[in-house]
């Protein structure tokens, strides 16, 4: 499991945070290069019509965070939902997941949250995007972004009594943190994110060890034949969840047996359209449910 573990996460030693400042000036254009040549026949692209959608920048104490937002058009006090990339960042999959949301009346926003440690979509090689990005990047750091993206959405069409997010793999953990951190969160919806992991100084709680203090209810969505989530630990999970507050036993676990890894990535091997398209409409509803 330990193995398991350290192929998921990559960890290097700790490091210290540079609050100096940080330069980072647009997302990704098209699909990130470590992700693997996109699989052209499953890769769902959704237009931009009647939306208002691109890159806006989102400030913060140390710079400004790229990030991708998606809303309809000429609409007011909109429910928002924070969108958490994978590892690859916000690359073309993750802002066409935010105008298959706006289509549905949300507005979602997605932040680079690795800005500051470089540009994910640039990597060809996933071990070294682990060690020289993924793995720099802290905890405290991602929970402070998306308390920002919060705020801009709040400042600029949404409606902050209405506040979810969405994330998967990488993103799928920080759902699961931000339900931990954020008391105005609605909801969150977490798909295949790590739920053990040995502490760390940038990581230094799991997602187990945080469920007594989930403020927002969260569904999960996984994989039975996941490589890298067991589902002992789901199991584990869930029975946390049972022992928990109210957020945590109004959570859920969802778990589709036949499902890889990744199993909503349309643009990957890993894809599987039945599992993706049940989960994503449970998703939808779970959100209806907690008002969003």
């Amino acid at each position: 499991m330990k193995d398991q573990d350290a192929q998921f996460d990559s960890l290097l030693p700790p490091l210290k945070l540079d609050r100096r400042g940080f330069i980072a000036t647009s997302v990704a254009a098209g699909f990130s290069l470590a992700a693997g040549q996109a699989v052209a026949q499953t890769a769902i692209s959704t237009n931009a019509d009647g939306l208002v959608a691109g890159k806006i920048d989102i400030p913060a104490p140390d710079g400004k965070i790229p990030a991708y937002r998606a809303a309809p058009q000429g609409k007011k006090n909109l429910p928002t939902l924070l969108v958490v990339s994978e590892i690859f960042g916000v690359h073309e999959y993750i802002q066409d997941v935010c105008r298959r949301l706006a289509h549905l009346g949300y507005l979602a926003v997605a932040p680079e949250l690795f800005a500051r440690q470089g540009d994910p979509s640039q990597y060809t090689d996933i071990p070294k995007l682990q060690a020289e990005i993924i793995g720099k990047v802290p905890d405290a750091q991602v929970q402070g972004d998306l308390d920002a993206t919060a705020a801009w959405a709040a400042a600029n069409g949404g409606d902050p009594g209405k506040l979810g997010i969405l994330g998967f793999c990488w993103g799928g953990r920080q759902v699961w943190l931000y339900a931990a951190h954020n008391p105005k969160l609605k909801a969150g919806a977490a798909w295949y994110g790590q739920l053990a992991g040995e502490p760390s100084e940038l990581k230094p709680k799991s997602v187990l060890s945080l469920v007594n203090e989930l403020k927002a209810p969260v569904l999960g969505a996984y994989g039975g034949k996941d490589a890298g989530i067991s589902q002992a630990d789901v199991d584990r999970m869930r029975i946390a969840l049972a022992q928990g507050p109210a957020a945590a036993k109004a959570s859920r676990i969802d778990v589709y047996p036949d499902a890889p890894h990744a199993f909503h990535a349309d643009y990957r091997p890993s894809y599987r359209k039945a599992e993706a398209e049940q989960a994503w409409t449970r998703m939808l509803d779970w959100f209806k449910q907690k008002g969003l």
